[in-house]
């Protein structure tokens, strides 16, 4: 599903960017006195009871101002008004009502969209009734809270998450998979995506970064529907700073998480980098398949080792990738571009893969029996038996007298006897240890 926005706005040094960090339960965002420490936005999934959103902080609103910092700062939180979903407002108890609050506040009326107006740093809650004087801002009831504390903060989300609108749903069909096509800008997403449908679905530029917004084509393809989505070339977000591309920067995050498969792009001229490897990481962690393509790779000198000698390096540089398929092709002339079709119905069928119980019990103690899991403070640790919960992605949990006794390094030994037994190529699996009932 789609998750909605939540923009956080305000004028300088009124703790948005506490806040911020009390919603999302851990330090993001950069907390200082001086004004104006946050420029550029942060954001970071977030979820309160039950519902899961993301949430934008913004740099502080300094009206009239001609320096160019403050422009653009005022710029940017005028694009997370027009993109979120809901706005808060976030104030200074302390220091009182200020005539920019005003200036932000009519901004937000003119925006239509609703509006939370939080009232920060009242520290002495219940007893302290300076948010009253709030009221006059004309955005409803002012929600008192302390952000650096926690107080009040509880009520604020209750309040945020009732204006969230409905999640979209995505279409229950059994037959669809959908394809994230990702990559930095300009390796050739939106022309593989052409190649693949036979004409120009999507815009094709020289200039990077041309495709700003997602953008869905589905085909079909041996009895699925495969829906592709060529999403706007993710960059590091340190060099995300004009308006436009930092949010494909957050829309491109959320097709990921919703995809069912990721086609990873990389450019053969130039090899794969490490934002290249933090984007397939992306995609892995949130239980999406990944199939990378090394595209222009009619551009690239080689011979007959060239291919096996970059897959091998880029298998040294991250463990995961050795379980991901790598397809070698050009978007350009067309070179085994069909085949990442049977690529990704693979990936999916080997992400919907499931395991007989038996067999898992089997495999499991076969590598038991050959290295058992190591004492501890001479206890001996016991894995018992294991089954297979849920899957995209497949999800084992084993049961053990002291789960959280078992060390890292024994989990990968399980984790790559699994692989060597079910390969389940081009999809992450997940193992966790729960505790055994019996002794």
């Amino acid at each position: 599903m789609t998750l909605p926005v939540v923009a956080v706005v305000g004028r300088p040094n009124v703790g948005k960017s506490t806040l911020f960090n009390r919603v999302i339960g851990r330090r993001l965002a950069i907390v200082d006195d001086q004004p104006g420490v946050t420029r550029d936005r942060n954001f970071s999934p977030a979820d309160w009871a039950g519902r899961h959103f993301y949430i934008v902080d913004t740099g502080g609103v300094i009206e009239d101002s001609d320096r160019p910092m403050d422009r653009l700062v005022r710029e940017q939180a005028e694009v997370a008004i027009r993109e979120a979903d809901v706005l808060v407002l976030v104030t200074d108890g302390k220091e009182g009502l200020h005539p920019l609050d005003q200036k932000v506040a009519e901004m937000l009326r003119s925006s239509g969209k609703p509006v939370v107006l939080a009232v920060n740093k009242m520290d002495n809650l219940p007893r302290d009734p300076a948010h009253h004087e709030f009221w006059e801002l004309g955005l409803g009831e002012p929600h008192a809270v302390s952000a650096g504390s926690g107080k009040g903060s509880g009520d604020l989300l209750d309040r945020i998450v009732e204006l969230l609108p409905a999640a979209d749903a995505l279409p229950d069909d059994p037959t669809q998979i959908r394809v994230a096509v990702v990559g930095k800008p300009n390796v050739g997403k939106s022309s593989l995506v052409n190649r693949l449908f036979g004409e120009e679905r999507v815009v094709v530029s020289d200039e990077a970064g041309t495709t700003r917004d997602p953008v869905d084509s589905t085909m079909a393809y041996h009895g699925r529907n495969l829906v592709f989505v060529d999403t706007a070339g993710l960059r590091r977000q340190s060099k995300v700073k004009e308006d436009l591309e930092y949010y494909s920067y957050v829309r491109t995050e959320r097709v990921v998480r919703d995809a069912d498969v990721c086609l990873m792009l990389i450019d053969g001229t130039q090899g794969i980098s490490h934002q290249d490897l933090r984007i397939m990481e992306q995609a892995w962690e949130a239980g999406a398949g990944v199939v990378l393509v090394v595209n222009k790779w009619d551009l690239v000198e080689k011979d007959g080792f060239t291919a096996d000698l970059m897959v091998k390096a880029m298998r040294e540089r991250t463990p995961f990738l050795q379980w991901v398929p790598v397809l070698f092709a050009s978007a350009l002339t067309g070179q085994r571009v069909r085949k990442a079709l049977d690529m990704v119905l693979e990936a999916e069928a080997q992400r919907q893969r499931r395991i007989d119980t038996s067999d898992v019990n089997d495999v499991l103690q076969r590598l038991v029996g050959r290295q058992p899991p190591p004492h501890s403070r001479g206890r001996p640790v016991k894995i018992r038996y294991g089954t297979q919960v849920r899957v995209a992605p497949p999800t084992f949990v084993l049961f053990s007298n002291l789960p959280r006794e078992v060390p890292a390094h024994y989990l990968r030994y399980i984790h790559n006897g699994f692989r060597d037994a079910w390969e389940f190529t081009g999809t992450p699996i997940r193992i966790f240890f729960r505790e055994s009932n019996t002794s």
